[in-house]
């Protein structure tokens, strides 16, 4: 596990809400998680004397939490366009990914294909730090590298060796490298090239009979996932405006104690997997003791306040998780969680994850329902988007040159509120990745 990477997944202990209900992550990457959830949640759900369930201690949440406005919010719920550019950016993709090896002798790279290489990077005669890599695949006319270097490669066969002459950029991030001139010898070692959309390949390789059939299933597709994309947009929005302006003005000592309990023991269960105890897992991933401490207090404070502003809403509005909607989203957890049965799913999530999961997803439902739209507001945003986009092309275009890729960075404004609802090739792309081997090349 990469170094802090636990602190993300410690914060799962809503694993099931992702934006509420609308992105459900692979079972290949929740599955560390749902062991350790498995494991940590211990914890018996909470009822009131008329046995109703609960997700707060106290009988009432007044003295507590002041709650936001949470009826007649404002929100957005525009829904993004799908042009012809998605569309082609799409099929391309897809074609990229039916990919063929080119076997005949003669035949050259061009823009498009995935070449594998292995190159030497040399400044001066001699070979310097990142510069070097085998079997290294590249699909030409990405922009991955710095210029002149994918250029270089147009035109070359399989097997055949050239020296490629590039000049770094002057704001590359390697200073000793920035504004001087390298020699890269490349040789291929094979590359494949995606096929060319035909009615014969669309029929070969798709249910569709010709590409006009096919073009309108990927606007399909793509405009299905602008609809998911913006209704989880909405329930994050909506959820995160309420929790954001509402304020704790007492946490309920039991329930922060609790959450605290839930933190550490995800913590010990990740340790049990590395076979370590606690303290050394912590102090493997760079976090000090004391630091633990204080992110379990954050995090429980966080999970706390939650749960003390969702049972509010839910006690003003005569909501319970026991009733007919709550019941409703219950079963459309275990369906969209492909769990089989209600069973199945507190198994793997545990009880009080579970009830917590069902709680959000009703408040956001009853927030939605309950909000105003404006849909100039989304235009607004449309152009604000547009504009932004532009710059955001521009610095990727600076970004492209010097061969820098950054992962994304998550908004930790909200850490608490959306820690709640997360599940939480080369160095050539990432200057963050553990294998560097690669970034003279970038």
């Amino acid at each position: 596990m990469k170094r802090k990477a636990y602190l993300a997944a410690l914060v799962m202990c809503m694993a099931l809400a992702v934006n509420g209900c609308g992105n459900n992550k692979s079972e290949a990457d929740s599955s560390d998680a749902q062991a350790t959830e498995q494991e940590a949640d211990t914890l018996s759900s909470k009822t009131d004397s008329e046995g109703n369930t609960r997700l707060v201690s106290v009988d009432s949440v007044e003295k507590y939490v002041t709650i936001a406005d949470y009826k007649g919010i404002t929100l957005d719920n525009t829904v993004q366009e799908v042009t012809d550019t998605d569309i082609d950016n799409r099929v391309a993709e897809n074609l990229q990914n039916k990919s063929e090896t080119v076997n005949d002798a003669d035949a050259v790279i061009q823009n498009g294909d995935t070449a594998t290489i292995n190159f030497v990077g040399t400044k001066d005669g001699e070979a310097f730090e990142g510069g070097t890599a085998n079997n290294y695949d590249l699909v030409i006319g990405s922009g991955t590298m710095i210029p002149g270097f994918e250029e270089g490669i147009v035109g070359m066969k399989k097997g055949e060796t050239k020296d490629v002459t590039v000049t770094f950029p002057e704001s590359y991030r390697n200073s000793d490298l920035a504004g001087q001139e390298a020699v890269f010898q490349i040789t291929v070692q094979s590359f494949k090239r995606p096929p060319e959309l035909t009615d014969g390949w669309v029929t070969a390789n798709t249910d569709y009979q010709n590409t006009d059939e096919y073009k309108e299933s990927v606007r399909s597709e793509l405009e299905q996932e602008n609809q998911e994309q913006a209704e989880n947009s909405l329930r994050s929005t909506a959820w995160n405006t309420v929790y954001t302006n509402s304020e704790v003005v007492e946490y309920p000592e039991e329930d922060v104690n609790d959450a605290v309990e839930t933190f550490k023991k995800q913590a010990e269960a990740y340790a049990k997997q590395a076979d370590m105890e606690l303290e050394d897992f912590v102090e493997s991933q760079g976090v000090s003791m004391d630091d633990f401490e204080a992110q379990c207090q954050q995090y429980a404070q966080a999970k706390v306040k939650q749960n003390l502003i969702i049972q509010g809403i839910m006690d003003a509005e005569g909501m319970t998780l026991d009733d007919e909607e709550c019941l409703a989203i219950q079963d459309q957890l275990v369906e969209q969680y492909a769990s089989g049965d209600l069973a199945a799913l507190i198994d793997t999530y545990g009880q009080v994850a579970v009830d917590e999961t069902i709680g959000l997803m009703r408040v956001e439902d009853f927030i939605i329902a309950n909000a105003n739209y404006d849909q100039t507001a989304g235009e607004d945003a449309e152009a604000a988007d547009t504009e932004e986009g532009q710059t955001t092309d521009e610095a990727g275009e600076e970004q492209t040159a010097a061969g820098e890729t950054e992962e994304e960075k998550q908004d930790t404004a909200n850490d608490g509120a959306d820690s709640e609802k997360a599940d939480s090739n080369a160095d050539a792309q990432d200057t963050n990745t553990e294998d560097s081997s690669q970034e003279g090349a970038e």
